[in-house]
């Protein structure tokens, strides 16, 4: 048998009888140091919004909470135990249909998710509290109302530490001078789950109605002043480093959680077009990892990005370096949807969840999951990337990648924003995630 036979037959034996089920819409259609595991299409309710949390039971078992765009799921409760056959367990519903419970966070045993109506002044906006010690059977145990004759509720919510939720909402006392700034930082106290009270609020100066301070400036694509993502380094828990979307990068002091207080602030718009999502904090570089979200389709909002930030002086934010655009970055904007910079992994205080200080991992619409090595933080470098053919049902008529989580064993978890469900994949690079 020759040399090229016997390779051939390597590589065709080596092939899973899992990865020979997974539908060919499912494998990769550009792939590099990366490896599809499984999937599921979420009972074909696959629309996933940006809420991802990963947690282990008594028994073993490995189960991921996934919150959807939009109704009629609120989320699915997914038993990942085998990576190459994850299965639902169930699913719960949104309470009406003008509700997306978009994101969510996990800790212990309590599940708070977010509550965002599809026009502001409608009812049922807030947070919804979860029992999930039987992950089965999802108890609620409280609704904390944030709905208001200005507010569209919880879009975006961080709960990590058993005590404190931080929600990007808006307020039934909050009247923003422009509607797009509807979403600020309230911080709930969740020492009973079955009580959440608010415990404090900070909001960018110039956006509330009575604010002394004068009105912010407004870009041509006007995404609003508000905030997105919120994020505490457990090595610095006095400091929250948030994307404030038109208002950029926001470093807060939240020692003092009924008066927080405004470190730092750093916006690039213009030149750049808005939009800041996420800041990951990497304190022991003097660094933090910063996304922004492409709204709009064939990247008529670009540029839409991931970069590294300068935070040594933590009053003066910098911008270090930008993440290289992809190759093939004209045919991915030309290729139907979105593409752009979204969610990256976050880094989550959990014992479940690995913490990246020289790879960043992030979710692109269109362009699937990309991976970069900031060794060098000056000059980061793409080292990976999967990105799937479109889904059935796909509008766009390509992948739409939203959200993405990695566990402690490297295991990437990444989900479709319309109709796709949940995809489990490998980096496969040298040297691995670090």
């Amino acid at each position: 048998m020759s040399k090229l036979l016997v390779l051939i037959v390597a590589c065709v034996t080596s092939v899973s009888p899992a990865y020979a089920q997974i539908p060919d819409w499912v494998k990769p259609l550009e792939v590099s140091n990366m490896k599809i595991v499984g999937h599921n299409d979420l009972d074909g309710k696959g629309n996933g919004g940006e809420g991802l949390a990963l947690t282990q039971y008594r028994d073993g078992t490995r189960v991921l909470f996934l919150a959807h765009e939009s109704a009629p799921t609120c989320f699915s409760v997914i038993d990942v135990t085998n990576t190459a056959k994850p299965s639902v367990i169930t699913q719960v519903n949104t309470v009406t249909s003008d509700i997306r419970c978009n994101s969510l966070g996990l800790s212990g045993t309590t599940l708070v998710v977010a509550h965002q109506t599809a026009k502001i002044g409608l009812p049922n906006a807030g947070l919804r509290v979860f029992d999930v010690a039987d992950p089965a059977h999802p108890k609620e145990l409280a609704f904390f109302d944030t709905s208001g004759p200005h507010s569209r509720g919880v879009h975006y919510v961080v709960f990590s530490d058993g005590r404190y939720a931080y929600l990007a909402t808006g307020a039934k006392d909050f009247e923003p001078i422009n509607p797009n700034d509807d979403q600020f930082l309230m911080i709930v106290d969740m020492k009973d789950p079955s009580h959440p009270k608010e415990a404090g609020r900070w909001w960018m100066p110039g956006t509330r109605k009575g604010d002394s301070a004068p009105p912010v400036p407004r870009l041509k694509v006007d995404s609003g002043y508000r905030l997105h993502t919120l994020l505490i380094d457990p090595k610095r828990p006095d400091r929250a480093f948030a994307g404030w979307i038109d208002g950029g990068v926001v470093i807060l002091d939240v020692s003092d959680k009924a008066t927080p207080r405004l470190v730092g602030h750093k916006a690039d718009y213009p030149p750049d077009t808005g939009f800041t999502h996420t800041v990951v904090p990497l304190l022991d570089r003097r660094i933090a990892v910063t996304s922004e979200e492409a709204t709009q389709e064939s990247c008529k909002d670009w540029p839409k990005r991931v970069w590294i930030e300068d935070v040594s002086d933590e009053t003066k934010p910098s911008r270090l370096a930008v993440f290289p655009q992809p190759t093939n970055f004209d045919v991915l904007c030309k290729r139907g949807g979105r593409f752009g910079a979204h969610n990256i992994h976050v880094n989550r205080p959990s014992q479940y969840s690995r913490t990246l200080t020289q790879t960043v991992i992030g979710t692109f619409f269109n362009g699937g999951v990309r991976v970069y090595s900031i060794t060098d933080p000056k000059r980061p470098a793409e080292i990976g990337y999967l990105v799937p053919a479109a889904p059935p049902g796909n509008r766009t008529g390509t992948i739409q990648f939203n959200d993405v989580y990695v566990d402690e064993k490297g295991t990437i978890y990444a989900n479709d924003r319309l109709t796709g469900g949940l995809y489990v994949m490998e980096f496969t690079g040298p040297g691995g995630l670090k």
